[in-house]
């Protein structure tokens, strides 16, 4: 009789951060191939079907109308991917429910949202935050100039994508500059390791397999901080 997997319930967990066409996906593929570290991507595919209806084409097209719905099913289904056991020691998530407040925090810049919504977001996550003590132990910020990936976007052409704006994505940039570089929007809950983002996949392979080899080799500091590490 097989002997039962073994399931880690608190595996090294490290989350790509990055804005939309910034290339997590492409670095996430650079994990696939080791057997102890376990890909979990961001979870589009249910944003696309939640009973039949697109949510994800919804909150592009009208934003003020759908932002509340969507963020509020953006944070569940992040919460789920934090809170899975996996059967290898190292889980490499595609964004976190901590950069969740990054799209909240740019929908109360652009009055996309309202207050009273604003509010009830944030005070759900931070109940996640006490109840759950979800806790990551890296962050990888692929840092990419917004116009740079809005032409990425343009070239993969996904449908939902069409009504998102270059100035849309530089608000997104900002934020992140604010939150992970400049390090003065939020407490950073992990290390973080900058990546840059502009250059093309084959220049930017080397840095991938160097952040991998750091990451696996566990030659970063385990211990909770605010240090940024820049990956040349």
């Amino acid at each position: 009789m097989a002997s039962p997997q073994k399931l880690y319930k608190a595996p090294f967990t490290i989350c790509i951060e990055g804005n939309i066409g910034s290339g997590k996906t492409t670095f996430l593929n650079h994990f696939q191939n080791f057997n102890n570290a376990t890909i979990l991507q961001e979870p589009v595919e249910l944003w696309q079907n939640i009973a039949g209806v697109n949510l994800l084409d919804l909150f592009y097209k009208d934003s003020v109308h759908y932002g509340f719905m969507f963020q509020s099913y953006a944070q569940l289904s992040r919460l789920q991917l934090h809170t899975m056991s996996t059967p290898s020691p190292y889980k490499v998530m595609e964004r976190s429910i901590f950069s969740s407040r990054c799209f909240l925090e740019n929908m109360k810049r652009t009055n996309m949202i309202k207050d009273v919504e604003a509010t009830i977001l944030e005070q759900w996550h931070d109940w996640c935050m006490e109840s759950t003590k979800i806790k990551i132990d890296l962050i990888v910020y692929l840092r990419t100039s917004p116009e740079v990936v809005y032409q990425r976007m343009q070239l993969r052409a996904r449908k939902e994508e069409e009504a998102v704006s270059l100035e849309y994505l530089r608000q997104i940039h900002e934020i992140h500059e604010e939150w992970l570089c400049r390090q003065t929007l939020f407490s950073l809950p992990a290390p973080v390791m900058i990546v840059d983002g502009d250059k093309s996949l084959e220049e930017m392979v080397p840095q991938f397999e160097k952040c991998k080899n750091q990451i696996l080799n566990r030659k970063i500091d385990d211990k909770r901080g605010t240090r940024t590490t820049i990956v040349h």
